[in-house]
């Protein structure tokens, strides 16, 4: 009799430490199984910062740049605006709102114009711009005068260094910058050699003249 219940409570005991094995295996094999899932992330790096926002500094305004305006989603539809950005930087739109452009991207700029208007001035508002091809122009006494793509910065000298330069019969103390707003100032070039400040900067639509010298 107490044979039997020996043997009862050893199976008994036998039976729990069985069950107890299995249940930690199932436990541990759903783990790797999870864990083991590609794209699977673990929790410490969900919280990781994400990739900083990298900004081109390229297609940038300057001053001179053209550029035409489009206002759509007006209770009245408005014309288009061609603008040319002044030497200040600066350009100046509807309800004689102005804005400084340049050193702005396209899409900066056309958020910023929105936002100055919407919803203060207008309900709604899309804004759309467009730049437009840039040119300077190059005459009067150089080797190759002609109409030059303005691609970036350049000064007096540089531009009619690109025509071929100065004919023999330049005045090079004379020469004219004529700027689109019909300014019109004079630049000494033999000075401006020696003188990089007198060497003035040239805009898209500018012209220069180079006048013939008299003997």
């Amino acid at each position: 009799m107490n044979v039997r219940k020996f043997v009862q409570h050893w199976v008994a005991g036998l039976i729990l430490v069985c069950s107890g094995l299995l249940l930690a295996g199932c436990k541990t094999g759903s783990s790797q199984q999870y864990s083991d899932l590609p794209g699977t992330v673990a929790a410490e790096t969900t919280n990781a910062a994400p990739a900083p926002l990298i900004v081109s500094g390229t297609d940038m305004f300057r001053p001179g740049d053209s550029m035409t305006i489009t206002f759509t989603d007006l209770p009245e539809q408005k014309q288009p605006m061609t603008q040319q950005v002044r030497e200040d930087g600066t350009i100046t739109l509807l309800e004689n709102q102005t804005f400084v452009v340049t050193n702005k991207t396209r899409g900066a700029l056309e958020q910023e114009i929105r936002a100055r208007y919407v919803p203060n001035i207008y309900r709604r508002l899309t804004v759309s711009i467009t730049p437009m091809s840039q040119f300077f122009y190059v005459g009067g006494e150089v080797k190759a005068p002609q109409r030059q793509l303005y691609t970036g910065p350049i000064t007096v000298l540089k531009a009619i260094q690109s025509c071929g330069d100065f004919t023999d019969f330049a005045n090079k103390k004379n020469v004219k910058l004529i700027r689109n707003d019909g300014r019109t100032l004079t630049v000494n070039c033999v000075k401006a050699i020696s003188n990089p400040t007198l060497d003035l900067p040239v805009y898209p639509g500018d012209k220069i003249h180079v006048p013939r010298r008299f003997l």
